[in-house]
């Protein structure tokens, strides 16, 4: 057993792990970067990346579903092959980190493969080898997809977002176990792609951390597009047989079957097999708690998904900046977790900052809601087929300003910008209204809803 001396060790090199590693080694500090799978971490190979990959091309087809009444008449022919082929190239094939390693490393980094465990304060064990660091650790690791204790389903072939992003042949039907972003996304993609698809969401709506009316009007395009949808009902058993495929039983004795069953439940963190308990640490808990710089206690810091203010690239890369800011004794704006924007890629997009109206209240807030389809909008009548959605503002009343803001519909993320950066610079309602915006545009349906307020 080997021992090495660096400055700073870093657990988990996703996009957070990587950033924080690389900005510490772009300052000079001897930065060791431990990684078991994949430099990169889910987003660029099994994540954010190809599933956009896929969502585009669901995308395409369902417009060209909807020239007829507005162009004349074009007719579709779904084709995996095109996608499948665009997901490994950008992979590089064989799912290969070379790329990003090289990446790291040139920043000055020394990258390790292997589960890093902690052992001791700034001491972490890999490969039989001790690393020891003179600043501190930086915990990284992120999460993969927890599978629920469902009676039958872990001896199954299930199916996780690995598997489903991997595949180069279609099912004929799947289940979605989970209405979450990732069931709602994928489930859309593949009913697009002509796989009869079946969504079973526990709780009474699909995106049951969004907006209600989100999850309603997403509901009602689903139906819409052919997607059974199985609300407000959880999976008692799960069966499979190879014959037959899979058979899922639900609270009331309902039987959803299919091909394939793709778990999209939730996300699963490691701090018993990351060692946290040699530090004193909670380690029967979800997350790690941090403080604002990140910090977990003196010489730890934590990043990304496992410091649990929520599972996002962008997140975690903000919460990289903090960290590396602390560690190198540099001044940094401090995040601004009330202004916490997420999009849900589905058709239409659902994009969300800040609290909802039932998490407004619920601070204590006095809330005043405006809200307005946005077939009700210049923009959405004139895009007619495919114009589902709406804009919702949740407004403290007392202080004039947003408190978080809901946009769904197509190019729904994109119109968030705007409510982002209103709730994040707690812009007066008044200053937003005195705005010029640009007509006949999705984001003028802001000013719309605004002209509904009280």
């Amino acid at each position: 057993m080997a021992e090495h001396q660096t400055d700073v060790i870093i657990i988990g090199m996703g996009p957070a792990g990587e950033s924080v590693g690389g900005q510490l080694g772009e300052a000079g500090w001897n930065v060791v970067g431990i990684e078991a799978s994949l430099v990169g971490g889910e987003c660029p190979y099994w994540g954010c990346v190809p599933s956009k990959m896929m969502i585009r091309a669901a995308n395409a087809l369902a417009e060209v579903g909807r020239v007829d009444g507005l162009a004349g008449t074009a007719t579709s022919t779904p084709d995996w092959a095109p996608v499948a082929r665009r997901i490994r190239e950008q992979a590089t094939d064989t799912w290969d980190d070379t790329v990003a390693v090289d990446r790291f490393v040139n920043k000055g980094g020394t990258f390790v493969r292997g589960r890093g465990v902690i052992t001791g304060p700034n001491t972490v064990e890999v490969n039989g080898d001790t690393y020891v660091a003179s600043k501190g650790i930086v915990v990284a690791t992120g999460t993969l997809a927890a599978v629920p204790p469902i009676p039958g389903l872990a001896d199954t072939p299930f199916w996780t977002n690995h598997h489903i992003v991997e595949t180069e042949n279609l099912p004929k039907s799947l289940i979605v176990l989970g209405g979450g972003a990732i069931g709602a996304e994928l489930g859309q993609v593949m009913s697009r792609f002509g796989v009869d698809v079946s969504i079973i969401e526990g709780a009474e709506r699909l995106l049951p951390r969004n907006e209600p009316e989100a999850g309603d009007t997403l509901a009602d395009v689903f139906a819409a597009e052919g997607i059974n949808v199985h609300l407000g009902q959880f999976a008692s058993n799960v069966a499979y047989d190879e014959n037959n495929g899979f058979a899922v039983t639900l609270e009331d004795g309902t039987t959803v079957a299919g091909e394939k069953l793709l778990v999209a439940t939730g996300r699963r963190t490691f701090l018993k097999e990351l060692g946290v308990a040699n530090l004193g640490v909670d380690d029967s808990a979800m997350f790690l708690d941090t403080d604002n710089n990140m910090q977990v206690q003196d010489g730890l810091w934590a990043v990304g998904d496992i410091a649990g203010e929520g599972m996002f690239t962008h997140l975690g890369t903000r919460q990289a900046d903090v960290a590396a800011a602390h560690i190198l004794g540099n001044d940094i704006e401090p995040l601004n977790l009330d202004a916490l924007s997420a999009v849900t890629f589905t058709d239409p997009e659902v994009g969300a900052v800040g609290k909802t109206e039932a998490e407004a209240r619920e601070a204590g807030i006095n809330v005043t809601t405006a809200f307005k389809l946005v077939g009700h909008t210049a923009r959405g009548w004139l895009h007619q087929s495919g114009n589902d959605g709406f804009i919702k503002l949740v407004v403290d009343a007392d202080r004039d300003v947003l408190v978080g803001a809901t946009s769904v519909g197509p190019h729904g993320g994109e119109v968030l910008g705007l409510l982002s950066l209103a709730v994040h610079a707690q812009i007066p309602i008044s200053t937003i209204r005195s705005m010029i915006f640009a007509y006949p545009t999705f984001h003028k349906g802001i000013e719309d809803t605004l002209n509904e307020l009280n």
